[in-house]
């Protein structure tokens, strides 16, 4: 994979700290803006990236780059996938893939269209944890109950409070806890159960963001509440109850670093099967590999795995009354 990543933020600068030990990826360019240009001649420095651009146009004229890593904005995924595969790469998008599900079916048909990978960044879904939570999942008998809780108090709730509106509570850019926090709950229990037949989400709203809320998914026999909160804070876990057993996942859903299984007859046991202590390392290893082995059967089964999640949050918005974007 030749890789040109778009934005200096934190995410990136994350990624970055991984990327070395994936060494088949070559990290061949860099999207910034002229305000952040220093910033980005340092990483560029720091992590040996061949080439900075400040011009997209420029960046997605590169021969040399057969990926694009979007990771900008919310609000951005949208049109800078959408240019990155009218230009002929493959593009592996940060979540939420887009703010919307006809953006996400629109992206989906241009990218089958030209045989190019898209693929949603989404880091639940590649853990080897979650893998052994799917594999295990029968051992619970008939679920009946799922709970997840990724509650994290955020610094700019204050700056948001005192009147400034930065992009984490901006609903022009996409911000709010579903879409930067419950987003990795309602990827969690789709992935697990696919898609629901009822969702509602009860939000707290201010200046039309929400910032936090419960979104309640309904099954034919399994009941799931998720919990997504950036004004408030709480312990973080998820829970799964069947008539068997059941699991506590300890921590958040979009790292999953251990999980307690328990059966009914009182033997418990803590599960770690991931192998890397980065989050991002097992998605960019697989993607790899997709992009390597152009395995489109993977990439539709992952669409279609978006899909269900972009509905969910379609009906969730709604429900609540509010609009991003």
């Amino acid at each position: 994979m030749r890789l040109g990543i778009l934005g200096t933020g934190k995410i990136v600068a994350d990624f970055l700290t991984m990327v070395g030990d994936l060494p088949d990826i070559d990290l061949a360019g860099l999207l910034s803006t002229p305000r952040s240009l220093t910033k980005a001649q340092g990483l560029q420095t720091k992590y040996g990236i061949k080439k900075v651009y400040t011009d997209y146009d420029l960046l997605l004229a590169d021969q040399n780059i057969d990926t694009i890593y979007v990771a900008l904005p919310n609000s951005l995924h949208y049109s800078y996938t959408k240019q990155a595969l009218e230009q002929g790469k493959n593009v592996i998008c940060e979540k939420p893939l887009t703010l919307n599900a006809h953006q996400l079916t629109e992206l989906k048909q241009l990218a089958l269209s030209q045989d190019l990978v898209l693929v949603e960044a989404i880091t639940n879904q590649y853990l080897p944890n979650y893998q052994a939570i799917k594999q295990d999942l029968p051992a619970l008998g008939d679920l009946k109950v799922v709970e997840c809780n990724y509650s994290q108090y955020s610094s700019r709730y204050d700056q948001f409070k005192a009147g400034t509106v930065l992009p984490a509570f901006d609903p022009k850019l996409g911000g709010g806890a579903l879409m930067d926090l419950n987003i990795y709950n309602i990827h969690f229990v789709v992935g697990l159960l696919g898609a629901p037949t009822a969702v509602h989400y009860l939000a707290n709203v201010e200046r039309q963001i929400d910032t936090s809320g419960v979104l309640i998914m309904d099954y034919p026999n399994t009941k799931v509440v998720c919990i997504g909160a950036k004004d408030c804070e709480a312990p973080v876990k998820s829970t799964l109850q069947g008539t068997a057993g059941s699991m506590v996942v300890n921590g958040p859903t979009n790292t999953i670093p251990s999980f307690d299984e328990q059966c009914r007859d009182g033997m418990a046991e803590m599960v770690n099967h991931n192998r890397h202590p980065h989050r991002m390392f097992s998605e960019f290893a697989i993607f790899n590999r997709v992009i390597t082995e152009h395995d489109m059967a993977f990439v539709k089964t992952q669409l279609r795995h978006s899909e269900q999640v972009m509905a969910v949050v379609d009906q969730a918005l709604a429900s609540a009354q509010l609009k991003l974007g």
